[in-house]
């Protein structure tokens, strides 16, 4: 890819960090926004953390981040999410997309 086109491609990803509360662990949670992650393209993690929250870190276009957030917000069918604290930034130039 060009210096150009890379240049203008990483100035249009953006990252969302979102922080899932509610019950959305051992539900299949991560696998379901890892699938969905990577179907829209984009880079980043999952990750369960020990006080019962999920992370969320993908990076991408708007656009797809925020049809990834409305699976953040809803969740597989045996979660159930009651709160999602969003912070937007600039993407760093993650890859793949991960569980953890």
């Amino acid at each position: 890819m060009p210096a150009m086109e890379r240049s203008q491609h990483t100035a249009q990803a953006e990252r969302l960090t979102a922080m899932v509360k509610g019950r959305v662990q051992a539900v299949g949670y991560r696998a379901f926004l890892q699938r969905h992650a990577r179907d829209l393209g984009l880079a980043g993690h999952v990750e369960n953390l020990p006080d019962g929250r999920v992370e969320v870190l993908a990076e991408g276009p708007r656009e797809a981040l925020e049809k990834l957030l409305v699976h953040i917000r809803n969740g597989p069918t045996h979660a159930l999410v009651d709160d999602v604290d969003v912070v937007w930034g600039e993407a760093a130039g993650e890859r793949g997309f991960h569980t953890y």
